[in-house]
């Protein structure tokens, strides 16, 4: 069992090319599930039935797991069950048999538009110009964090106002940004950043305040910063984000549009944003139209 797990996380890794985050989170999945397998008398991989994969779910949701958990837990034993018939260690694929339940969403949090342009300028000292590039980019973009303070100089196409992105699975998009981010970022690059940079700082577009690349727990301060600045809830980069892609659909951009600005495998992910949209349009209607 041991060994089934350490070559399904090289896998994963190697082979799929999962992002270290889910990796963690399957491997972890599938000890879990091992771990109950063996307490119900399983030897080996090959010796897994449904009765056993429905057990241990049923296990966790006795405990109190969320239904969100729940799904994912599914989908890595599903992933780990396929992977093990194909490397010879089953007969069979018992996983393929497994349902998975659908988790509940909650709607994401969006700011209006002005009051993400409130956001976007309320960057604050000592790194007022760092912080102002890093929000604008943020919010023109909707990319993720970990996309942002990825990004090298290299990777910053002036000319025609794109950025290359390397998202989850090490997969390239081009995003377009607009002339106030453009603004901000000249303005890093020729006044904040030297002041930053030394021998080590290699090509980071954005840089911490010893010269390194830039680290998410910083950026995520400085929009916490910024919104607390701006007389604004608390507010994350995912907030941004999540804000980015209602408002390009408010303005009437195309759903495979924006889901491929954001890098979304499944366009059922980018649709969430379209129920954003629909009910902050029926709060407006319920707050103006007099027979609401």
């Amino acid at each position: 069992m041991r060994e089934a797990v350490d070559e399904f996380g090289l896998h994963l890794a190697r082979v799929e090319n999962r992002s270290a985050h889910t990796v963690r989170a399957y491997v972890g999945d599938v000890v879990s599930l091992l771990d109950h397998a063996v307490r119900a008398g399983c030897g080996t991989p090959g010796e897994l039935d449904i009765a056993v994969l429905r057990g241990w779910l049923a296990e966790r949701m006795a405990g109190g797991a969320a239904r969100t958990s729940q799904a994912r837990r599914a989908a890595a034993a599903r992933v780990f069950t396929g992977w093990a018939h194909r490397r010879g260690l089953a007969a069979a694929d018992v996983g393929a048999l497994l349902a998975s339940p659908k988790g509940h969403r909650d709607l994401p949090s969006v700011l209006r538009a002005e009051q993400a342009a409130e956001l976007v300028v309320s960057a604050a000292d000592p790194h007022g110009v760092r912080d102002r590039a890093v929000l604008e980019l943020l919010y023109a973009t909707g990319v993720r964090v970990s996309e942002l303070c990825g990004l090298d100089i290299a990777d910053v196409d002036e000319a025609r106002r794109v950025i290359r992105v390397f998202g989850k699975g090490a997969k390239e998009r081009a995003v377009p940004y607009g002339v106030p981010a453009q603004r901000a970022l000249d303005d890093w690059l020729a006044h904040g950043r030297p002041k930053l940079a030394h021998g080590t700082s290699g090509g980071a577009l954005f840089l911490g305040a010893r010269g390194g690349r830039l680290q998410q727990t910083v950026v995520r301060r400085i929009v916490r910063a910024a919104a607390l600045a701006a007389g604004l809830p608390h507010t994350s980069p995912h907030d941004l984000r999540h804000s980015a892609a209602t408002h390009l659909l408010d303005g009437g951009a195309d759903l495979r549009a924006v889901q491929d600005l954001l890098g979304h495998s499944s366009l059922s992910s980018t649709q969430i944003y379209t129920h954003v949209s629909t009910e902050r349009l029926r709060a407006a209607f319920e707050q103006a139209h007099p027979r609401a």
